[in-house]
Order: structure tokens, then C-alpha cells, then sequence
């Protein structure tokens, strides 16, 4: 039977921060000469019997026809020998990338995709592994109770337990095996403790003050947390805190087992917790409040909708200010489209009233406007800390910390059987978790009691599949968005740290985290430290000063989620246990235990459902979520315990759900007619139009099958938005009149040409590193900003367009280092200006628009205006060179257009890996398809 190369000389993982370029080759070759000897790993975890290894697959109803991918590869744990090979030769430890080439190559290969060549792309994402594929078998810690099974392709492990506690043990370990460093870098993220870990590089500094200003939680606050989850979900709470137990100790043996075997992941050498030589120093072992830490961070980046009230306010009386109390809350309402007629929606024809626009508003408390002041958070900076250039690149890091992970979230394509070749169901959905490497997720398979699944999970939470499929369902989830976060003004008394509390003057809580670093070879910021601080209230912490009607008040933001991060374990629970989820209402069911953001999805060989989870609060009658309130028991959430933070939440046959419609899309669109979601934009044009049309054309045709379903996918995710659906009629505005200008002519030209090639962003041929239609792409990609600023700016005024583009940035396209996410990070089109863009021509075009700005703004309304205004920027965009519209970073050389959209794999340890050409798709995905149902 083949065996797995033991990873002792083959595990990899990564660092945050730079890999300094002072070890030279000779010096890395010797220093790998004396690290090429640890004790085999599989000396630590005995090999089961060849019988053992060949686990049945009696269960799985997918019959060869459920898929997955998640690049780079599966192996994220790397020994010092292999970061060090790495950085010097480029070399890869094992399954440390092989999944990177497949999801790339689907962006050229898709085209002529069928459903026998989708695992050309796709792993098979069968149960179990076939006796001629087990390329390892260990049983953990010598467990008789538990094996884990890895096979050749993708190191994948399939773990298979007798007993519960032996299940999740094999997961811990598992999970350790592959992602060891990473969770211990996020169980530090999530305490606001990362410099102190990993270094205090700016971006370091910047990730723990992202999340600590939102989650600052003290050791007694993460207990807590586990305390009351388990105490209010039954018996299966108590199975869950087992259930963490058994993980944590199979995470701890792991980390014994390689401590003692010396082939843990090498950045804890890198970064100074383990000495190469005398193998000194200390791994610290998980414990269940890790875990809390870890959800708050995966919880805040993914599934908490809301908050941003304090600008929405701003932008209020910014276009008041400009435009008079009716004119400028038209104007804002308009684009702020809360309810916007031609929003695509993922349920038809159904109605979710939520955060909707009260007729009277009440409890409002809106800032004097030049008296806002964010709060301070960091304090008492010494030595590389100090300085304002080190206060203002830490700060700037914490306002773009792990954007590409939270902006750009997933999508989601399900066809129900009535139309598909089969008669079966089809989905293709993911999540788009961002590109990292190691990847924040991990692919295994858990079979054991109460437990059968395969998918993926975010790393140090897997004790469950969190997403995947079962026995003969599967589901997903993007990110939904609503609004779950509100903002409170609690007046101050006695001094700036007292708030009025229901009538009674009231001390505030200060939270304290201090931190401080040293260089090490993995990061070398000089010594520095800081004091992170916190004011908490019981309306939450405070993120603002500002006087409302001549009083001084702290902002404060307020979160369902907040202190109830542990709560959703027990929903996926319930997804992984084949005796409870038997169909769509059971699935349901299952996700209305999860109390953060997502919009849920599934498919089985009959059905398909859609459930849209979270604890929406029940807001007090009048209180408008966009902006702030007074904290006042008049205005508080209904049925709120502020020692718990806990509310009266909307039933859930009051959020969005649906089973059995023709089909779902979800690109983080709206979710159904009137329910407000947090995000601005959700307009006439949205990315989930790319996948809504492609769908409902598939649909309308009938015969959908997986290849089909994939290809609509791939074609969207190639789609520029912008060319797509609002280039046509800008240029039917340019072209009202002919054009006699040479240089907007030839500009004009290239663009109708691209449009008449599909409009998408792709290689001439795989590999070429060179765009169709590259001229094109420029022109627009350097037209845009200029057209927008030219179109809204002259109406708007200079202020309250600097407000609107802060609630919601012009453009998002791949190259856009500007815009949310940032460059490199695949996720693109999701955050930009193009609904206003859309209405505002159309109106100017003269054609119907429904929900429309509050006035025209492209020439004041004049078509020949307007025109004059396109064409000139158009003009100045098509002169724009190459090296101008793509000025160059530190990934790419000035003017290389397809390397400034390319994906990169963003390290978080210290193995690198190759761009890929762009495509804009989920990071995860599975393609589904089952055959039978039990």
C-alpha cells in the first residue's frame, strides 16, 4: 500500500512579515544540512492496517459527482528546512500548492468544459478514499479509536472515528498537522496580541487593532461566552463543549508529537519561540477560550453586517448642509437605495420587510459635524511604536486590515431538478474567503458518531464541516450583510468616561491590552511597544466623540454577535449530523441556530432551499438602524439584557427564505424586496446581475447540468461589470451625436469592440500574461474614476462627494489598489458607483428608470452636456499610458496590465507561491450534483 511521505521534512506554514534577504543561498544550505534529521512524524503516530485505510463509501448518495477546490493546497504547515528551501530555490513542500493550478486553469479552460473533464479543475470530493489513492495512515497519538486518511492528489485527510471524543481528536489533530501556525496566529489576532507573537511589523500592528477595537474581550469575557452557549443549547451544547475538548487535545498531542519530533511549522523558529539548534523554547497548547478568540475574528470579518451609522450621518448633513433638511435627505435617500426597485435579489417575488425607513423617526442623535472625533485607541507608543510616520502606517494598516478577506465574500449558483438534464438539483457555490497562504480554510472529511461530512472549515474551528456536504446534501453560505450592528450616543457625565446608564452616572470599563516586540528573522521592526485601550459602556465600546444638540456624547457600536461568538456552534453542528438534517426544512432549521450574517444555501437529489441566518435585533418603533440613536431604554433593542447582550430577535419566518424556487443566485446582493441590507450599493447594477442573467438564460433553456452551471460561473467571474452592463450606454450617450474627435473615435471604437467580444478581462491565451482587448481594458479602467468625478462632483459639490464615495468608493475593479479590497485580492466589482452611473445616463438618455436619483447630474441633465463631459474624459483616459493607469507595486513592474490585476496569494507564513491570472470567483467552491437521496 503507498504511504505518504512523512512531513517531517514536508509540512509548510507562514509568517506575517518579510523574509529578510540576508540568509544567502550557501548559508540557507548549510543551515538546512542540520535540519534535515527530526524524528519522523510518523514515528509519533502509528500506521493503521491497510483494512483500516480503505474507508467504505456506503454513504454517499453524490454517485462520482460532487467536486471541490481550495487553493493554494491543502499542506499549511512548513518545517524551517522547507521556508528555507522555499525562499531560496522556490521549491514547495507537498500539497503545499497542487490545487493552485487546477482553480487557475479553469479561467482559460471552462469554455469547453464538460461534466466528465469538471475534475480536471475540481477535486472528487467523493466520501472516502480508494485502497490505490491512500498515500497515509496514522492513528493519532497511537488511538485505536480514531484514523486519519490522506490520499495522493491532494493530502486531503479523511478522518474516521468509533467513538465521538476519538473523531474530534483526529480533527484537532488534523487540523494541526496543516494550518498549526496560522491558528496560533489568529488565536493571538483575536486577543489583540499578534506583535507581541509574530512581530510588530505595521501590518501586524494593524490586524490586532482592527479586531480588538471591535471584539476587546478579557479572558473572563471568552469564558463567559462558552459558559452561556452551552447553557442555553440542551444536550447539544454539552456535546459541543465535549466535542471542543476532544478537538483541543487532538491540537495539543499535535503540537507534543512535533515539538518533541522537531517538525513544527519553522516560523516558530523565524519568530524567536523555538531555537533551531537546541530545540529551546515553547509552543503554547490550545485551550477552549482560543477558540472564542478565533470565531470573533472569522465572525467580524464575515458575518457582521452593519454599523458605519456615524458616516451615514455625516453624508446627511453633508447633503443637508449643501441642499436644505427636504433636498438633502431626498438626495441621500436616492443613493442610498435601502429598497431599490431594480435591485437583483436572491428570493422572487417575496417580500422580508427589515431595517426598513420608519415614517417617523425617533431617538435620533445626529453629530454637530465638525465635532466627530474617532476614538483613540492606541496609547503610550515607545521606540519603533513612536513617531507619527510609525502612528500613521499602523493606523492606515488597521483601515485596510484583512479587506480582501471581508469585502469580498462569495457566491452561490443553484438550478432546482425541474431544470436541469438530470431532474436532479445543481449547485455551484463557495465562499470567497480571500487568497492567503496558508488559506484560511482547510478541506477534511469527519465520519463518526453523529458526524458525516466533507468540506471546508475556517483553521482552529474544524471540529466541524463549516461548509461542505453530508450523505446526500450539501450547502454553503455567502455573506449576507444585514444590518445586525447599531450605533448608540450615550451622553457623558461627571467627566469623559462616565455615561448616563437608564438615569445613573456610570463608570465606563476600560479594556487594556499591552504589547510589545523585538526584531526576529522573520520580522525585523525594531523594539517597540503599545497599549491598545478600549472604553466599554453597556451599549458596547466606544468608537466616537462628538456633541449632539450642545451635550457631549461617546458613540458607542453595538453588535448582536458581540459576547454570543460561540453561539453558532451548535448550527453546524446540526449540518454535520445525518440524523438530523434529512431535508430543506431540517437544513433551515439547522442555520437558524447560526447568529451571524450568511445567507445559506442547499441542495439534495430533490430539493434546494435558501435561508438567510442571523440575530436580527427587534429595533424599537421609529429607531432608524442608518444612524444614531440615543441610549435610552425608549430606543434600545426590544426585550435587551445588557449583562448578556441579549434581545428579542426577528422570527424566522421573518427573514428571507425559500425552498424549491426555480433557482438562487447570490453574489452578497440584496436578499428580497425590502429588506435593508447594511452595504451601500445595492442598485440597478450589482455583480450578482452577472450571475442572474447567466442563470436565468441557462434556466429558461432547461437541461442544466454541473458543466453548464460551472461554465456561468466562470464567465461571470471573467466579466468586467462595468463594460458589461453601464459601458452600453455611456457609449450610447457618446455616440448620440457622431464623434469627431480622432482620439475619443479610435477610444469609442476599442470599446465597442470589447463589448462585442463579451467584455471580460481574460488572457489572449492561457499563460499569455497579455489581455484581449488590452487597449481597451486600459482606457476604461482609467476612464472611470475620471467620468465619475466629472459626472457627480459638479452637482454634489466637493464635500458631500468626498462624503458619498466615503460610504461607498467609485469602483472596484481587479487593479484597483484604491478601492476596498485592495490590489491582488481576485474579489472585485462588489463595492462601486455604477447603479448611480447606470440611472444617472439612462435618465439623461431620456429612458425609464425606476427608483431614480434624486435629480439628474451627467450635464445638469443636458444629453449634449453630458456628452461633452464623457467625451472629454474620455479623451484624457485614452492618453492615459499604460504605466500611468497601472503605476506599479511591489508585486508588479509600472504598466504590466495583467500582473496589476493578477491574484496573489497573500502569505501569512513564509511559503510563497505564483500569481495567477484574475478571475473572480469564490475561494472555496464545490459543484454538486446528488443522484439519490436515503
Amino acid at each position: 500500500m503507498p504511504r505518504r511521505t512523512p512531513r517531517n521534512a514536508l509540512d509548510r506554514l507562514r509568517t506575517p512579515g518579510r523574509f529578510p534577504g540576508f540568509l544567502k543561498t550557501a548559508s540557507i544550505c548549510a543551515l538546512i544540512a542540520g535540519l534535515l534529521s527530526p524524528i519522523s512524524q510518523a514515528a509519533t503516530a502509528p500506521e493503521a492496517s491497510a483494512a483500516e485505510a480503505e474507508v467504505t463509501a456506503a454513504n454517499d448518495h453524490c454517485g462520482n459527482q460532487c467536486s471541490d477546490i481550495l487553493p493554494p493546497g491543502q499542506n499549511g504547515n512548513a518545517t524551517l528546512a522547507q521556508i528555507l528551501l522555499n525562499q531560496a530555490f522556490g521549491t514547495l513542500p507537498e500539497h503545499a500548492s497542487d490545487q493552485l493550478g487546477p482553480y487557475a486553469n479553469l479561467a482559460k479552460g471552462y469554455s469547453g468544459l464538460t461534466n466528465a473533464t469538471i475534475n480536471n479543475f475540481f477535486n472528487d470530493a467523493s466520501f472516502g478514499v480508494p485502497s490505490d489513492q491512500v498515500a497515509s495512515t496514522i492513528n493519532p497519538a497511537g488511538r485505536s479509536d480514531v484514523t486519519i486518511v490522506r490520499d495522493k492528489k491532494t493530502g486531503v485527510p479523511h478522518i474516521t472515528g468509533t467513538t465521538r471524543y476519538g473523531t474530534e481528536f483526529g480533527a484537532g489533530y488534523a487540523a494541526a498537522q496543516d494550518r498549526l501556525w496560522l491558528m496560533d496566529v489568529f488565536r493571538h489576532v483575536g486577543r489583540g496580541q499578534l506583535t507581541s507573537f509574530a512581530g510588530g511589523a505595521p501590518s501586524n500592528q494593524g490586524l490586532e487593532q482592527e479586531f480588538y477595537r471591535h471584539a476587546p474581550y478579557t479572558e473572563a469575557d471568552l469564558q463567559a461566552q462558552i459558559d452561556n452557549a452551552v447553557a442555553a443549547a440542551g444536550d447539544r451544547g454539552k456535546q459541543a463543549l465535549a466535542d471542543v475538548g476532544a478537538y483541543i487535545d487532538g491540537i495539543n498531542s499535535y503540537i507534543d508529537a512535533s515539538d518533541s519530533g522537531r517538525y513544527f511549522p519553522g516560523e516558530y523558529v523565524l519568530t524567536g519561540h523555538k531555537d533551531s539548534v537546541t530545540n529551546a523554547g515553547t509552543i503554547e497548547h490550545f485551550k477552549p477560550t482560543d477558540l472564542v478568540a478565533l470565531a470573533s475574528v472569522i465572525g467580524a470579518l464575515f458575518g457582521s453586517g452593519g454599523g458605519g451609522e456615524v458616516n451615514n450621518a455625516l453624508s446627511l448633513l453633508a447633503a443637508q448642509e449643501k441642499y436644505g433638511v427636504t433636498e438633502g435627505t431626498k438626495l441621500w435617500e436616492s443613493f442610498r437605495e435601502r429598497n431599490d426597485p431594480e435591485a437583483v435579489v436572491t428570493v422572487h417575488d417575496k417580500s422580508f420587510p427589515y431595517a426598513t425607513k420608519p415614517a417617523d423617526p425617533q431617538g435620533e442623535a445626529l453629530p454637530a459635524a465638525d465635532s466627530v472625533t474617532e476614538e483613540q485607541l492606541v496609547y503610550d507608543r515607545t521606540g519603533s511604536a513612536a513617531g507619527s510616520a510609525a502612528t500613521t502606517a499602523s493606523t492606515t494598516a488597521a483601515e485596510t486590515a484583512m479587506t480582501s478577506a471581508k469585502r469580498g465574500m462569495s457566491n452561490a449558483l443553484v438550478v432546482s431538478g425541474e431544470h436541469t438534464a438530470s431532474g436532479h438539483p445543481v449547485a455551484v457555490f463557495g465562499p470567497q474567503t480571500g487568497y492567503f497562504a496558508p488559506q484560511l480554510l482547510l478541506l477534511q472529511e469527519i465520519q463518526g458518531p453523529g458526524i458525516s461530512a466533507r468540506g471546508a472549515s475556517f483553521a482552529g474551528l474544524s471540529m466541524y464541516v463549516e461548509l461542505g456536504r453530508g450523505q446526500d446534501y450539501a450547502w454553503s453560505a455567502t455573506t449576507s450583510g444585514q444590518d445586525i450592528i447599531d450605533t448608540y450616543a450615550v451622553e457623558l457625565c461627571q467627566d469623559d468616561y462616565h455615561y448616563l446608564y437608564r438615569g445613573t452616572c456610570t463608570a465606563m470599563d476600560k479594556v487594556e491590552q499591552k504589547n510589545a516586540w523585538k526584531p526576529t528573522t522573520a520580522d525585523g521592526t525594531a523594539e517597540g511597544s503599545y497599549t491598545m485601550r478600549v472604553w466599554r459602556t453597556k451599549y458596547g465600546p466606544v468608537t466616537h466623540r462628538a456633541t449632539v444638540g450642545g451635550k457631549k456624547v461617546a458613540y458607542t457600536t453595538l453588535r448582536s454577535s458581540y459576547l454570543h461568538e460561540a453561539d453558532s456552534i451548535v448550527g453546524f453542528q446540526m449540518l454535520n449530523d445525518p440524523d438530523y438534517v434529512k431535508g430543506p426544512e431540517d437544513f433551515q432549521k439547522a442555520v437558524q441556530h447560526i447568529n451571524y450574517t450568511f445567507n445559506w444555501f442547499y441542495a439534495d437529489s430533490e430539493h434546494t432551499a435558501y435561508y438567510n441566518s442571523g440575530d436580527n435585533p427587534v429595533r424599537a418603533t421609529g429607531v432608524d438602524a442608518e444612524f444614531p440613536v440615543w441610549a435610552q431604554s425608549a430606543y434600545e433593542w426590544r426585550g435587551w439584557d445588557p449583562t448578556t447582550n441579549a434581545a428579542q430577535y426577528t422570527p424566522p419566518s421573518a427573514h428571507p427564505n425559500s425552498i424549491d424556487q426555480d433557482y438562487y443566485i447570490s453574489w452578497n446582493n440584496k436578499q428580497a424586496k425590502d429588506y435593508t441590507t447594511a452595504p451601500w450599493g445595492d442598485g440597478s447594477v450589482h455583480r450578482g446581475n452577472l450571475l442572474e442573467s447567466r442563470v436565468k438564460k441557462l434556466v429558461d433553456a432547461g437541461g442544466v447540468t454541473r458543466a453548464s452551471l460551472v461554465k456561468a460561473m466562470a464567465d461571470a467571474g471573467l466579466a468586467d461589470l462595468r463594460a458589461e452592463d453601464v459601458l452600453p450606454d455611456l457609449l450610447k450617450a457618446v455616440t448620440s451625436s457622431t464623434v469627431t474627435d480622432s482620439t475619443a473615435a479610435a477610444a469609442v471604437s476599442k470599446l465597442q469592440a470589447w463589448i462585442s467580444a463579451g467584455a471580460k478581462r481574460t488572457e489572449t491565451s492561457a499563460g499569455s500574461k497579455t489581455y484581449a482587448n488590452a487597449d481597451a481594458i486600459r482606457i476604461l479602467d482609467a476612464w472611470w474614476p475620471l467620468l465619475v468625478k466629472a459626472e457627480f462632483e459638479p452637482g454634489l459639490g466637493s464635500e458631500l462627494y468626498a462624503a458619498m464615495t466615503a460610504n461607498l468608493p467609485i469602483d472596484e475593479s481587479p487593479s484597483a489598489a484604491h478601492g476596498p479590497t485592495g490590489s491582488h485580492a481576485g474579489s472585485s466589482f462588489q463595492y462601486g458607483w455604477w447603479s448611480y452611473v447606470d440611472k444617472d445616463i439612462r435618465a439623461v438618455l431620456g429612458e425609464s428608470v425606476q427608483g431614480p436619483l434624486d435629480r439628474k447630474y451627467c450635464g445638469g441633465g443636458s444629453l449634449s452636456a453630458c456628452r461633452d463631459i464623457l467625451i472629454s474624459t474620455l479623451k484624457e483616459a485614452a492618453g492615459k499610458t499604460a504605466a500611468q493607469v497601472y503605476p506599479g507595486d511591489d508585486q508588479c513592474s509600472a504598466g504590466d496590465q495583467w500582473c496589476a490585476d493578477s491574484i496573489v496569494q497573500r502569505t501569512l507564513g513564509g511559503i510563497k507561491h505564483s500569481k495567477i491570472s484574475w478571475q473572480n470567483r469564490p475561494t472555496y467552491q464545490q459543484v454538486v450534483e446528488f443522484t439519490s437521496h436515503r
